[in-house]
């Protein structure tokens, strides 16, 4: 089949090789433009741009792909789209132009978990299993009739970025699967239950932020969801104590509260019980084991880690 592939981040890339190493012949790629990105600003190009690039496929990058890219796309006469988070919202008009339309690859166990950032919001959501599932796009978010779908067990101290990598892995099989079961005419098809359909916002920096009162389980979720972007974080006075790994700790007071502080680690108070901050990053410095930095950077007990200066 004639294939154009839609997609932008690392969870696309295997998906994408999958394909240019199939019988299909893969006619375009199409990704998000290039954008400044990390502190320097410096203009860099999607993961998909670079290994559609690798493997001499034509690249677009249009900023919204039905004012600016149809053209394109119905010139390449592609008999199936297929994307995988590509981060653009697809018309109508483009959804016409395929003949056998778009099959689009989403890390979640449909109909659970529509919209952005399903991985994280899997995890967040303290969910023990999640997964990937193929469907056929249609004008909606998400909503689109479900084809296949593969199960993934979340590991208990797994991280949203280690999820991912297993995901995108599951994926690109699972998408191989599909394309070989729609060319042989025995792909199943099912429509969405909508009753059992969840939707979740997009990730932001903000959803990293730290609740102490919030149990420790919960906490927990947030550090290994939110890793390793937006990274989860709590305020200090002078500005934001990143967390990177944590694990539950033996103690109580009031949430936020620092509880130990030295040779035994940095145990804070959650609304339930406490959690050890392992992995930290405070303003303006490096990630390191919080016992290392506690080293050279004393914390009083007792107070509230919002009263901090790191």
């Amino acid at each position: 089949m004639r294939i154009v592939f839609m997609g932008t981040p690392d969870f696309a890339v295997p998906s994408l090789r999958a394909l240019a190493g199939s019988g299909h012949q893969v006619v375009g790629v199409f990704t998000q433009p290039d954008r400044p990105k990390g502190r320097g600003g410096k203009v860099q190009m999607s993961p998909v741009k670079e290994v559609a690039l690798e493997y001499g496929i034509p690249v677009f990058q249009p900023q919204r792909i039905r004012v600016d890219g149809l053209e394109d796309l119905k010139a390449l006469a592609p008999d199936l789209c297929v994307t995988a988070a590509f981060g653009q919202i697809l018309s109508q008009e483009v959804l016409d132009v395929p003949r056998l339309g778009t099959v689009n690859v989403h890390a979640s166990l449909l109909p659970r978990h529509r919209g952005a950032g399903p991985i994280q919001w899997a995890m967040l959501s303290g969910d023990p299993v999640t997964g990937v599932t193929t469907m056929l796009t249609d004008a909606g978010i998400d909503t689109g009739d479900m084809l296949l779908k593969t199960e993934v067990t979340i590991g208990e101290e797994e991280t949203a970025g280690e999820l991912t990598d297993r995901l995108a892995a599951a994926g690109a099989q699972l998408l191989l699967e599909t394309l070989s079961r729609i060319e042989a005419g025995d792909c199943p098809r099912q429509k969405q239950e909508e009753s059992l359909a969840t939707y979740d916002p997009k990730v932001t920096k903000e959803l990293g932020q730290l609740n102490f009162t919030e149990t420790t389980r919960q906490c927990l979720l947030r550090v290994r969801a939110m890793s390793p972007w937006p990274c989860a974080y709590a305020p200090v006075q002078n500005g934001v104590l990143k967390v990177w790994r944590a694990r539950t700790a033996e103690g109580k007071g009031t949430p936020g509260q620092v509880l130990r502080a030295g040779k035994t680690g940095l145990v804070v108070a959650t609304g339930d019980g406490a959690m050890e901050l392992c992995e930290i990053q405070a303003p303006n410095a490096k990630r390191m084991e919080a016992k290392a930095y506690l080293l050279g950077h004393p914390i009083t007990e007792g107070i509230l880690l919002s009263e901090v200066t790191l």
